[in-house]
């Protein structure tokens, strides 16, 4: 998306938070100062129940794995593989929590044509074999 889309032209419902863990850098004053300055709230997950986070660790995870992980970038490179992660996440990755269809489209609203087209092609695929099996047994 474009730069000019970002936070100038977004109107917020709900303001930003932070749900992190209890690790000592979570709990630190210079978080909670640049978390004030940026008008966000910050939660804390229990002690010993990593569940809380683990939708976000995961995606961490995910990205940690190609970007940094597997491969070296100088600074200034890390973050276009960063933005073409997130595209690439956003944009062409079809999760299955969202009926295969990609965030963007969800997002956009897109996702009911797209499933009811999917549910049209499966229908005519269903009953061209039908016919075609019918005409293998006559």
């Amino acid at each position: 998306m474009p730069k000019a889309f970002c936070s100038d032209h977004v109107r917020a419902v709900h303001k930003p938070h932070l749900l992190s863990d209890n690790g000592s850098s979570c709990v630190s004053g210079d978080l909670a100062e640049w978390l004030q300055d940026k008008g966000m709230r910050h939660s804390r997950g229990a002690p010993y129940h990593p569940q809380t986070r683990g939708k976000m660790a995961r995606w961490h995870q995910t990205l940690k794995n190609p970007c940094l992980l597997e491969n070296y970038f100088p600074p200034d490179e890390l973050e276009a593989h960063i933005e073409a992660f997130v595209d690439h996440d956003n944009r062409q990755r079809y999760p299955a929590i969202l009926n295969n269809v990609t965030p963007s489209d969800v997002y956009f609203g897109r996702d009911k044509a797209i499933l009811q087209q999917r549910e049209m092609i499966k229908q005519n695929t269903l009953q061209a074999r039908r016919l075609q099996h019918r005409k293998q047994t006559a």
